[in-house]
């Protein structure tokens, strides 16, 4: 499914784009929540701008394809699968850009149930075109802010893409990893591979605080993002974030293979 035509009915079909499974209410509120600078909802962008919330409202209209009407409160929401394709191409174009020079990449997830596949055959593809795939501070504990409170994590790599695991979840069966959209994973990784020496990365790919946390930092970073996730797109609106594809994040894992074949397809990469 390498051509635009056929990848945007799978879009749609899927529903990665057109109507998607984020509501309506759960992004004006996500909107709401920038505006008022929570941190769960920056996951890591520190905002020049002020961002009030008809700002956050027209900026993802033009990024994503939401309703630009702040009175259409309800129902599903919506995502034009022609941006998403055009963000695919110049995510695309990163990946091709980082393969050709060789660039050591880190790659994280917050999203390991449904995501970890996409990233996992980025990572496959990037090595075997001669890029160092990074894995600096794995098994380093980082306590992250949790709806029951502060709970310590993991971080761990699969595939070469880290996730955060909470400390019972090592054993054969359980989750692949926890969801979390904080930035502290990605900020003790590069932390870690600075004061190792070693190489630090040329390209962050992720989602959620990794694309965030690493963008803020000043590291070329690209990735996915949904409706309800306005941070990375602000974050590309000023300059931090490289690239941002916009997708619903959250069906189900086997959806995505589409988009890494159109990925790897437009990036030159054997799959």
């Amino acid at each position: 499914m390498s051509s635009p035509a056929r990848l945007r009915a799978h879009l749609v079909a899927a529903g990665l784009a057109g109507a998607v499974a984020t509501s309506r209410e759960e992004s004006l509120r996500s909107y709401r929540l920038f505006a008022a600078r929570d941190p769960r909802v920056l996951i890591g962008i520190d905002p020049e701008g002020a961002w009030e919330f008809p700002d956050l409202l027209a900026l993802m209209a033009r990024r994503c394809g939401v309703s630009a009407d702040p009175r259409h409160t309800s129902g599903p929401d919506v995502i034009d699968p022609e941006r998403t394709l055009a963000a695919l191409d110049a995510f695309a174009g990163r990946i091709r850009a980082a393969a050709r020079r060789g660039a050591p990449v880190l790659l994280g997830t917050g999203h390991p149930r449904r995501l970890l596949g996409f990233y996992a055959a980025l990572a496959d593809a990037l090595s075997t075109a001669g890029c160092e795939i990074l894995t600096p501070a794995q098994g380093r504990c980082v306590d992250i802010l949790t709806r029951f409170g502060l709970r310590p994590h993991r971080l761990d790599y699969v595939r070469g893409v880290a996730l955060m695991r909470e400390p019972a979840s090592g054993r054969p069966g359980c989750e692949p990893g926890a969801h979390s959209h904080s930035p502290l994973p990605v900020r003790v990784a590069l932390e870690a591979a600075a004061q190792a020496g070693g190489p630090l990365p040329e390209l962050v790919v992720g989602d959620h605080g990794w694309v965030c946390g690493a963008g803020q930092l000043g590291f070329e970073a690209i990735g996915l993002a949904d409706t309800d996730d306005p941070a990375p797109f602000v974050g590309e609106a000023e300059g931090r974030v490289a690239v941002v594809v916009p997708v619903d994040d959250a069906v189900r894992s086997g959806h995505y293979r589409p988009l890494t074949r159109y990925v790897l397809n437009r990036a030159c990469l054997s799959q």
